[in-house]
């Protein structure tokens, strides 16, 4: 639960209320931060202590929570992805904005401050243009305690809506320019898990520049061990753990039985520990990325940026970071306190919706989508 340890270790925030339909989750959170704990999202919304909401509610709920909570004059973060389709994103882009409030899409890993980092050599051209991206993620995504939606396509499951956001969050941010098209192919290869499990896709940017994003979540081969063995969250990972997460669910035998492993690793859950205790050690990362510009490639890491020039290699080191996704709350303070305009607000959120929405549309028909 990285948002909720940086929520709580962050010095602009104070953690005053939350709601769950769980009971425990409502009694760990009292218990842990001695704030008010409300069954439904309208309760919630109606304290007034309450200045902005974090929604981080299963994925079909994001539009209409943001739409209680903008109309209560809430401002809010919202959990990639931003909503399953792109009439739900205007309704959400709509309330905010006829509320007057701020709306934030976040956390992916375009906030990472290695990605930002890079994102700020690419801009100032410092290697020359930017021209190919390339991304490759290994994980065990698919085969992780799933509720029964998350492993249906239609209801928003499978990586598509859960892990191609991170992906094209992160090309859209390096490239600093428009999508134009879209040629996708999917993989849905294990019947007890019948969603997408992998992707391929090639994305055209109206500066020129490609990308080439490919992810798999079928617990075979982990890319973390072309980061040294840091995981997704910064935090260091033991190589011979492998196998963990389908050794988990060798004894599930019903949907309910998985149920149970989901809700015992969230929060307020048997297996969960509290929010308060979970600090990243080095940067988040989304797996191995190459920027590929004229004069050199980039490569975002957990500890700064490796640098392939024409003549030479070298490494532009990052402080770790003290705060778990601190940019995430730093974008979303300046939004609401500071009248900054955010990088990741609706209109950002639903460029990404909408690429998604194509790389499941055009991996279905087999075909390349343009994007007007």
């Amino acid at each position: 639960m990285l948002m909720g340890s940086g929520l709580v270790q962050h010095p602009k925030v104070r953690l005053v209320a939350a709601a769950d339909p769980r009971s425990d989750a409502r009694r760990r959170f009292v218990g842990d931060f001695g704030g008010t704990a409300y069954e439904t999202v309208e309760q919630l919304c109606a304290d007034t202590e309450v200045e902005a909401i974090y929604v981080a509610s299963p994925h079909q709920f994001h539009a209409e929570h943001v739409v209680i909570a903008a109309r209560s004059g809430k401002h809010v973060l919202v959990e990639k992805p931003m909503a399953l389709t792109l009439d739900d994103c205007d309704s959400m882009i709509d309330a905010v904005t006829r509320a007057g409030v701020q709306m934030v899409i976040g956390h992916s890993h375009s906030f990472d401050l290695p990605i930002k980092r890079t994102s700020e050599l690419i801009a100032a051209q410092k290697y020359g243009a930017l021209r190919m991206i390339t991304a490759v993620n290994f994980t065990d995504f698919l085969y992780r305690p799933r509720r029964p939606e998350e492993l249906r396509s239609e209801t928003g499951g499978g990586v598509l809506f859960n892990q191609a956001p991170h992906h094209v969050d992160v090309a859209r941010m390096l490239a600093g320019s428009r999508v134009t098209s879209v040629r996708a192919i999917a993989g849905s290869w294990d019947p007890e898990r019948p969603t997408e499990g992998a992707y391929t896709c090639l994305l055209n940017f109206e500066s020129g520049a490609f990308a080439s994003l490919i992810y798999s979540g079928y617990a075979h081969f982990d890319s973390d061990e072309f980061m040294g063995w840091i995981a997704e969250s910064g935090t260091p990972k033991d190589p011979d753990a492998y196998g963990g997460a389908r050794a988990l669910l060798q004894n599930v035998q019903s949907a309910a039985d998985e149920m149970t492993l989901k809700i015992a690793g969230n929060y307020g859950g048997s297996g969960r520990i509290s929010a308060q205790r979970d600090p990243a050690r080095l940067h988040q990362h989304f797996g191995l990325l190459i920027a590929s510009c004229d004069h050199a490639d980039l490569r975002p890491m957990p500890g700064g940026i490796s640098i392939y020039g024409d003549q030479q290699r070298s490494f532009d080191a990052l402080l770790p970071p003290s705060i778990p996704r601190a940019e995430v709350i730093d974008e979303f303070y300046g939004a609401v306190v500071e009248g900054h305009s955010p990088r990741h607000d609706g209109a950002w959120g639903r460029a990404t919706t909408e690429v998604c929405l194509a790389i499941a549309r055009s991996a279905r028909e087999q075909r390349e989508m343009r994007l007007l």
